[in-house]
């Protein structure tokens, strides 16, 4: 499919060395004979609940490519759900996280602190938005960090109440279970589930076709008149929302959110677990549309694999928190403290902010040749290296846009047993997802469209 790419206007970096070759190859069925002995292993022993999308189990994996036990080559453009933004196995981060293995892996440092927690935190505060002083607390995951950035700001405030938007997706914890607004598969069964969480109509352009300014004034309408400032402790907002379906808000909304959060006292909560850490072609997300907020909460990308995530905020509200208030036995152990560092690192030097426009340049570029193709393509959205396209009933992508959820699942699937990993997200099922790390070239995107233009056309 030659015809998918555009020129881009941003140089990509030199081509590293890799070690696995960056191409697509199939060379038995899907799942291929190894997968399908150890899937039979795994059914035995590991719980139903940990589900999972492809029954391919991975033996290595580098650059934009993982390779299965039967030698079966995949595209990735999930990366672990946006994890391996700088590539599988990157050298720099591999190396770093070695050495610091070999010197010590865990003291805890709430008991014998170290270095490279707080190289860390002066990292974060020197990359996430707003020029005044900030500081951090690092843990273990995404999850955790919510529910974190809640604490201290319920701590701060004094307040009670957390709101939330329509279309987030915020964990599987009992607290983030109450912060999403799909509650299957992640909340089914598992309540009841923490109180005083509250959930706003968000900005969903496509859909509901308001300005910034009046999607701003919706929301603060429901926070207002629902919850009452007095009692909202903080707001948490992803600036371009994941699981739900990589919306991007309306120019002007998040802003407007932030003053009014700002005025009323309000700590305004950037979740940034999926769309931080040079992902969007910044190093946040909040940066595409004038956001300063008041707490960042990173996650996913930051330690290229390894677990790390992150509270970092105004000085003032991140030390309301007691001594000993915050913490926990693995959060911002040294090996993935290392590898974090090596993160920011390799994003300077391999210009990832820059790869990252380029992906995005090249993806809209053949997805805007599909969308001319095939009517089912009711919008292609996102940011860098955070694409999507929606997926509509036929013929209503410019009228009543009726989610496809059918479509997705069947392209999906044909493009997994052709050797494409795709994202399936959205409140109805209905988009695609395109979350590759910045690691995939030219050649690998132009390949991946051939094959999800082969899947739409077999439908």
């Amino acid at each position: 499919m030659t015809d998918t790419l555009a020129p881009t206007a941003v140089p990509a970096a030199s081509a590293p060395a890799y070690t696995v070759a960056q191409e697509r190859k199939i060379v038995t069925a899907i799942p291929g004979p190894l997968s399908t002995e150890l899937h039979r292993r795994r059914l035995a022993v590991v719980s139903g609940g940990v589900a999972s999308m492809l029954p391919v189990y991975i033996k290595k994996a580098n650059g934009a490519i993982i390779v299965d036990v039967d030698g079966n080559q995949f595209i990735d453009l999930g990366a672990g759900i946006g994890v391996t933004t700088v590539g599988h196995t990157e050298t720099s981060v591999v190396a770093a996280a070695v050495d610091q293995a070999q010197d010590f892996v865990h003291t805890l440092f709430t008991v014998t602190p170290y270095e490279e927690y707080v190289r860390v935190c002066e990292l974060l505060a020197e990359h996430t938005p707003g020029d005044f002083p900030k500081k951090s607390v690092l843990v273990n995951s995404g999850a955790e960090g919510v529910e974190n950035g809640v604490k201290i700001a319920r701590k701060y405030t004094g307040r009670r109440a957390v709101a939330v938007l329509d279309h987030a997706y915020h964990g599987r914890t009992v607290l983030t279970m109450a912060m999403n607004y799909k509650a299957a598969p992640y909340a089914t069964g598992y309540g009841p589930l923490a109180s005083d969480v509250y959930h706003a109509p968000s900005s969903y352009p496509y859909h509901d076709g308001l300005s910034g300014a009046d999607a701003a004034a919706r929301t603060i309408g429901y926070l207002e008149k629902v919850i009452g400032a007095a009692d909202l402790a903080c707001l948490v907002v992803e600036p371009i929302q994941g699981e739900g379906g990589f919306m991007v808000p309306a120019e002007g909304y998040l802003p407007a959110l932030q003053q009014w959060c700002t005025a009323n006292g309000v700590v305004m909560i950037a979740d940034e677990i999926q769309s931080g850490m040079a992902r969007t072609g910044k190093y946040f997300a909040s940066e595409h549309f004038g956001w300063v907020p008041d707490l960042v909460l990173s996650a996913k990308g930051i330690a290229g694999g390894f677990p790390l995530a992150g509270v970092t905020g105004r000085a003032e509200i991140m030390d309301a928190s007691q001594p000993g208030g915050l913490g926990g036995t693995f959060g911002g152990n040294p090996v993935s403290c290392a590898a974090a560092i090596a993160v920011f690192d390799a994003i300077e030097a391999n210009n990832l902010l820059g790869e990252a426009q380029r992906i995005e340049a090249s993806l809209t570029a053949g997805l805007t040749v599909l969308k001319e193709k095939y009517d089912i393509i009711g919008e292609i959205r996102g940011r860098g290296a955070m694409i999507a396209i929606e997926l509509v009933q036929p013929g209503t992508g410019d009228t009543t846009k009726l989610p496809n959820a059918a479509a997705v699942s069947a392209i999906s699937a044909y493009a997994s047993q052709h050797g494409v990993l795709l994202l399936t997200a959205g409140t109805y099922g209905s988009v695609l997802r395109f979350l590759p790390s910045l690691a995939l070239s030219d050649a690998l995107i132009a390949d991946a469209l051939s094959v999800i233009d082969d899947a739409i056309a077999s439908l």
